[in-house]
């Protein structure tokens, strides 16, 4: 299939957009229905619209859907898995700190990415790469890290972290799981592997509701507007992620995805009025030239 070597950033910043929303939603909910009620709204109700999108893809193009094979089952089992994990931690960490904050902790993330791509699937990085990274990431820092006390600080600094090293995890697991199909079509490896990375995210957290907290399960159910306005942006938001890495390695789509703490500042500012300040200014043009090194390096 024959695609502009830009569509990989177009998808990405779409996927960005949505992700911001899916996360301002998912926090909000989690003052009703709890951290880990809040962790499976994404992916219990997303699977309806992954498992659509993906019906859609084959009714309109009649590509077969890809057969399974171990590689597959077990890197989307990892990449399911990791990401469920740090979805709870992400939202735990924004529960700590501020919005753009925790998304601030959570975005060193690319450079976790391009050393497992790298190690596990062989994504290699030009100098320039492995430079914008580090540049966008340092200006993601500035532009959102606060002065804390320490006795307030490790906390959400821990959630974030870990959060970062699970996303990175799962961004290169799902893109081992989208490389090991065969199909010639980038849109049903991505569109294929989000509707069984859904699947068994929400089995697993299904079993655990079921098993040890009924009552969160009982409080989405009646939750279920917003749920599923949350469910569709994560959904949506995944399908893009997933196009991103059909097409380019992880590392590049989640350093393009910095441009989310961006959307961060707009979400906290537009509530807060805040005032921007010198530190975010240097951090933002940190970041914005990370990311133009980027672009101009393919």
């Amino acid at each position: 299939m024959i695609y502009p070597a830009w569509l990989w950033v177009i998808v990405t910043v779409i996927a960005s957009l949505g992700q911001t929303a899916r996360n301002t939603m998912q926090r909000s909910l989690t003052r009703t229905i709890g951290t880990v009620g809040a962790t499976l709204v994404r992916f219990l109700f997303g699977l309806p619209f992954g498992i659509l999108f993906l019906l859609l893809l084959e009714a309109s193009t009649k590509i077969p859907l890809p057969a399974f094979n171990l590689p597959f089952v077990l890197w989307a089992t990892l990449g399911a898995f990791s990401q469920v994990v740090a979805t709870a931690l992400m939202l735990m960490a924004m529960n700590e700190r501020s919005f753009v904050v925790a998304t601030a902790y959570i975005k060193t993330e690319p450079v976790l990415v391009a050393i497992f791509g790298l190690a596990f699937l062989g994504d290699a990085l030009t100098f320039q790469t492995a430079a914008a990274i580090l540049i966008a990431t340092v200006g993601v820092m500035m532009t959102s890290w606060t002065p804390v006390a320490a006795s307030s600080a490790w906390k959400p600094l821990l959630f974030g972290i870990g959060a970062a090293t699970l996303f990175g995890i799962s961004a290169v697991s799902f893109r081992g799981a989208i490389r090991s199909l065969d199909t010639n079509s980038f849109v049903m490896a991505a569109t294929f592997s989000l509707a069984i990375g859904l699947f068994i995210q929400t089995a697993l957290l299904m079993v655990y509701l079921l098993a040890f907290d009924r009552t969160s399960l009982f409080a989405i159910l009646r939750e279920w507007r917003p749920s599923l306005f949350a469910g569709f942006l994560g959904a949506a938001s995944s399908q893009f992620w997933f196009l991103g890495f059909a097409l380019t390695s992880a590392a590049n789509v989640r350093t393009l995805a910095l441009i989310e703490v961006l959307f961060a500042q707009f979400v906290t500012r537009s509530i807060f009025k805040e005032k921007i300040s010198l530190r975010e200014i240097t951090g933002i043009l940190l970041l914005v030239g990370g990311i133009a090194l980027l672009l101009l390096a393919h």
